[in-house]
């Protein structure tokens, strides 16, 4: 069965001004209004509640070196969100993550790791590989999530409760980035795949469904950030790049990689881009179908 858990935090993100809180938050309550846990609920998902995160501090100011914004909070939030995934993988369900910016994945990794790992496939407009050992303004988790899920942050964020490394690099394969990415060559050279979202729209979606399962394995769990959509598409997130894939392009391979997860997590949607709804009604329309596939190949 799928579970579905709100994860409404925006803890990850830079403030989109000084003093202000970014909206990401908002996004599952704004995709519940849009229709997509009613339409899950109706295919026989259950609602697994909210994990409600601790309050958003820009901190800029007053931060110490050496430490991402919201720390101590993000942290806290992240192990009660491995609590919650940890007991729906141990029912035998199938989490969907409703989030929220993508420090989520951090949680999540955590629960992967306390049952023995395993596979990520990380849909993202942006590959996320920003850490202390290539950059200097490290701050924001939610461009740092996949490379704090195989270990490369700090050990605050990719150590707790020595789980590290989350995932085996070897088993994590990302999808999406634009071509000047600036850490798309660190990350080829450390996980098991990297594939740009031009190399995406170049490939038939079961054959490039076929190249990330092999990386990942048999049970990964699906990371989508869906900034991977070309903002022409949804130009409502954080960080909007031209270049990324059409609507149809992700909804195909979602439908190939769905049924062979354990769990997804959904994320950097902006409900405060959205005024009228009208890209929270897009996402569920584009989600739904696959979103419900969850599991499927795995007897969930």
């Amino acid at each position: 069965m799928i579970a579905l858990v709100s994860a409404p935090t925006n803890l990850g993100l830079r403030p989109p001004q000084p003093g202000s809180v970014p909206g990401s938050a908002k996004a599952p309550e704004a995709l519940r209004e849009a229709g997509l846990h009613e339409r899950l609920l109706a295919s026989g998902a259950r609602d697994a509640g909210v994990v409600i995160p601790g309050r958003y501090v820009d901190d800029d100011a007053a931060r110490a070196p050496g430490r991402v914004r919201n720390e101590a909070a993000l942290v806290e939030h992240a192990r009660r969100l491995a609590d919650r995934v940890t007991s729906i993988l141990d029912a035998g369900d199938a989490p969907i993550v409703v989030g929220g910016d993508c420090s989520v994945l951090v949680g999540i990794g955590v629960a992967l790791a306390r049952r023995g790992g395993a596979g990520l496939l990380h849909l993202d407009g942006h590959t996320d590989f920003r850490h202390p050992g290539n950059s200097a303004v490290c701050a924001s988790v939610a461009g740092e999530d996949l490379a704090a899920a195989v270990g490369l942050h700090w050990p605050a964020i990719s150590d707790i409760d020595r789980l590290g490394p989350y995932v085996d690099p070897a088993r994590a394969a990302h999808l999406g980035h634009r071509d000047d990415d600036e850490h798309a060559a660190e990350a080829r050279g450390v996980l098991g795949a990297v594939v740009s979202a031009r190399e995406a729209r170049e490939t038939a979606p079961a054959a490039l469904a076929a190249r990330l399962r092999a990386v990942a394995g048999t049970g990964y769990w699906l990371q989508l950030d869906v900034d991977i959509l070309d903002p022409g598409v949804m130009p409502a997130v954080d960080s909007p790049d031209p270049g990324g894939l059409g609507a149809d392009e992700l909804s195909g391979l979602l439908r190939e990689l769905a049924p062979h997860s354990i769990g997804v997590s959904i994320t950097v949607f902006d409900p405060d881009l959205d005024p009228d709804g009208r890209y929270a009604r897009l996402l569920t329309e584009l989600l739904v179908g696959p979103l419900a596939a969850v599991g499927s190949a795995l007897g969930r």
